[in-house]
């Protein structure tokens, strides 16, 4: 009977590297969003929450809705995505950022937002702004992060 070799492991050192990003967000002034990413070798993690002067620091706030999108291989329009957790007020924000990042990334993208835009009392408009402005901000990471990858 012969003997299985074991396979033997290899060490490597830790790709996550999380980049920290907080911005005034439109049209609420007095709210700021913190934006968390973690760009992997085959995936992104993407955490959004937002905060202002008037929360008391040791409040709890919910964790929101977690979502994972996956680009369609087969058409460059349409993601392909499914709800890990679901609050009611953040999963259309967060299923709609996943998709619209999973797109533009085209790689799978995981997104845990507790963004509540009713919460914050902003319109269609002012909440599509806010929405637009983060888009923005984590693509910007996005381009540099596939620089840096590139230039390696």
């Amino acid at each position: 009977m012969a003997s299985e070799a074991i396979p033997q492991t290899e060490m490597t050192t830790p790709t996550v590297n999380p980049q920290e990003v907080s911005f005034t967000f439109p049209k609420a002034l007095h709210t700021t969003a913190h934006v968390h990413l973690n760009f992997m070798a085959h995936c992104a993690m993407v955490f959004l929450a937002t905060s202002s002067p008037a929360e008391s620091g040791g409040s709890i706030k919910p964790m929101g809705s977690f979502v994972y999108a996956m680009p369609d291989r087969t058409s460059s329009k349409s993601t392909i995505a499914t709800t890990l957790y679901t609050s009611a007020p953040s999963i259309e924000n967060t299923s709609r950022i996943a998709k619209i990042l999973a797109r533009r990334f085209f790689t799978p993208v995981y997104v845990g937002c507790s963004i509540d835009p009713h919460g914050l009392g902003l319109e269609v408009e002012e909440e599509m702004e806010g929405l637009t402005k983060i888009i923005n901000v984590i693509m910007e990471k996005w381009e540099e992060h596939k620089k840096e990858t590139l230039a390696q």
